[in-house]
């Protein structure tokens, strides 16, 4: 087997010692000493070099039935991850190689080349193969183009705007011809973000006053589309400044993860009727056949700065918990890694 030398004797890995209640918090986790990986056949090992923390990983610390299985009590929890290859008897994948694999929250792996993707990290930054160029950014590419049935000239409210996805959906709706672009976000710095560099038409700051009226405010004629990251006051805002035959993706609700009550729904849902209007949620997972045309579209505009990105970046694997609890409150500007 090809390898690089002076490997650590021991693993650090993080499990899910308590299922959350609520907000998660540090002591439902334990950064633990595991013995290191031995790949087997058609595996390769790979020290992991950045890992992605995201919202939809608070689903699978609870019970509950859900679209992905829960983690394991006790056992290594999963995640999106970019890793160099430091031993390999595999044909094609080479020690100092990339590849973009599912095996994260933790510093090395065995991973099986079936469920690992090569990236290029002089063509792009390794880390936006998490972000921009990678899951994230096919989930805002299909849940707006698919999903809404984004077309020309349409009107777009994105929640959540600051954040790796919605950046993105605002992005690509002006990259491909919308009238007007609007976005909420969670602080005064994010609102100029959406407005200077990511060049949102309008942005309000949901916590300054109530998110209907700022809506109504920043799209006097209503809205085609809304892209739904936040769920609560912000669907209910959106529904009430639907358009005819307007479209709602449903792509996250991160004001009701860490509900321990049932949230109410909106009370205006009846307007769907009067405008004939469509909601429906999607799961990136349904949509990788999209994947080669939305690198194709995508990675210039990428590669040119047509389309900006950020990334908030947390050194050192020790902090995984506290950068995924930081997501959680909204910490990050754009898309949350770890650097390990």
């Amino acid at each position: 087997m090809s390898d690089s030398p002076a490997l650590p004797a021991v693993n650090r890995e993080w499990h899910l010692m308590k299922r959350p209640v609520g907000w998660p918090t540090p002591e439902d986790f334990a950064l633990v000493e595991a013995p290191m990986p031995v790949p087997g056949e058609g595996q390769v090992l790979v020290r992991n070099v950045y890992l992605s923390v995201d919202p939809y990983m608070r689903g699978r610390m609870s019970a509950a039935k859900s679209y992905a299985a829960p983690f394991e009590l006790g056992q290594v929890m999963q995640g999106g991850t970019v890793g160099e290859i430091v031993a390999s008897d595999v044909e094609g994948f080479e020690v100092g190689e990339h590849i973009l694999h599912f095996l994260g929250w933790r510093e090395y792996a065995a991973v099986d080349v079936k469920n690992a993707v090569k990236v290029n990290g002089a063509l792009a930054p390794l880390s936006t193969y998490l972000g921009v160029l990678g899951m994230t950014g096919l989930t805002a590419y299909a849940g707006l183009l698919r999903t809404a049935s984004f077309k020309e000239g349409d009107v777009v409210f994105v929640s959540g705007a600051a954040g790796a996805v919605g950046s993105e959906v605002g992005q690509l709706a002006k990259l491909m011809g919308a009238s007007r672009v609007i976005g909420s976000a969670g602080s005064d710095e994010k609102v100029r973000l959406l407005l200077d560099e990511y060049g949102f038409d309008a942005a309000f700051n949901y916590k300054k006053g109530p998110v209907a009226e700022q809506l109504r405010a920043a799209a006097p004629d209503g809205i085609d589309v809304y892209f739904d990251n936040v769920g609560g006051d912000h669907l209910e805002a959106a529904i009430g400044s639907l358009n005819l035959r307007g479209r709602i993706a449903i792509c996250g609700m991160i004001s009701v993860y860490n509900n321990t009550e049932p949230a109410p729904g909106p009370v205006n849902l009846a307007r769907l009727i009067q405008t004939r209007g469509r909601m429906e949620g999607f799961l990136v997972g349904d949509h990788y056949d999209m994947q080669p045309l939305f690198i194709d579209q995508v990675g210039p505009w990428v590669a040119s700065g047509a389309l900006k990105y950020r990334e908030t970046v947390v050194d050192g694997i020790e902090n995984m918990v506290e950068a995924f609890l930081g997501v959680l409150r909204g910490d990050n500007i754009g898309k949350m890694i770890v650097k390990a």
